[in-house]
């Protein structure tokens, strides 16, 4: 006979299960963030930050309450302390909004940098939260990781790294992302049992709604028919994938690990970037990008095992 394993080992074993989806979640949105700074840079030109962000949060919100309303049975239950979804969503609005203020005024390479920032202000942002505590070891991690990433995003050209200058962008950029930082810690705090999927999708409706009051001068003065193709396939990009997906992806593994782990993938992000500019036909990077990639991989991996108290 077969000895069944026993009560706490089948915790431990879930446990483990349970932050492996976690890091793989965060992964997997590092991933699409990458695509985002491609192809935002590439609308930006176009259209008002607000206006492209309106039709992205409408298009993401009826997906995931399409989602929802089919695994529910056609019912969603009512939200319960609303309060909860509009600090949120105010956070997420930000965030998006300063992201793409900042790409019309600053290089995708210098924003990426600050972006970078977010992992180390999360950290501080789940200490004032929740008094999460980071060990030293992720801590480490986390500087080893920014120092290959820093590497990574400007291309191993060290008077490009010494010449770097804070500009208008790269501030607003900055603001964007602390809102962004709090965001995952907060997502621990708040959520009270509910399924990711609703919480989901109250989150975003109340980031439409936010979007929606902030902009809406530039949504009604906005000419839609005339907008390129690169602006309609950056909106279904960003709808499915960076908004939806991203928000699906960052609340599920927010639940299972700590808010420092959880936005430290997002040192992952240059490297992906590099590797979609390579695909669709931008160049590849030489040895010492490539360099650069690793220490951040190598960082990052030895961090997923670092015990998270």
């Amino acid at each position: 006979m077969v000895e069944q394993p026993n009560t706490a080992t089948r915790t431990v074993f879930a446990t483990g299960r349970q932050k492996l989806l976690g890091h793989l979640a965060s992964l997997s949105f590092a991933l699409l963030i990458a695509g985002s700074f491609s192809i935002g840079d590439l609308a930006a030109p176009y259209i008002a930050p607000a206006a492209l962000n309106a039709v992205r949060f409408v298009i993401a919100t009826s997906l995931v309450a399409g989602v929802v309303l089919a695994i529910s049975r056609h019912s969603i239950a009512r939200p319960t302390a609303i309060w909860r979804y509009g600090i949120l969503g105010a956070l997420m609005a930000t965030f998006f909004i300063l992201m793409f203020v900042a790409l019309q005024i600053a290089q995708p390479i210098t924003t990426g940098a600050v972006f970078m920032l977010v992992p180390l202000m999360s950290a501080g942002f789940g200490w004032l939260f929740l008094r999460q505590t980071t060990p030293r070891i992720v801590l480490i991690s986390l500087l080893i990781a920014a120092t290959g990433a820093v590497w990574v995003i400007f291309q191993g050209d060290l008077d490009a790294i010494v010449g770097f200058q804070i500009g208008k962008g790269e501030a607003i950029f900055f603001v964007g992302c602390a809102a962004h930082a709090a965001y995952a810690p907060l997502v621990r705090k708040f959520n009270r049992g509910e399924p990711v999927l609703h919480f989901t999708l109250y989150t975003l409706l109340a980031t439409a709604v936010w979007i929606w009051a902030i902009g809406a001068r530039d949504i009604l003065s906005t000419d839609w028919t005339s907008l390129p193709v690169i602006v309609w396939l950056a909106v279904a990009y960003l709808s499915v994938f960076t908004t939806a997906g991203t928000f699906f992806l960052i609340q599920f593994a927010s639940l299972r690990l700590p808010a420092s782990k959880v936005l430290s993938y997002t040192y992952f992000t240059p490297t992906f970037v590099i590797a979609i500019e390579g695909i669709i036909g931008h160049g590849w990077v030489g040895p010492s990008i490539l360099a650069g990639a690793l220490i951040t991989a190598a960082a990052m991996l030895f961090m997923a095992f670092a015990p998270d108290e």
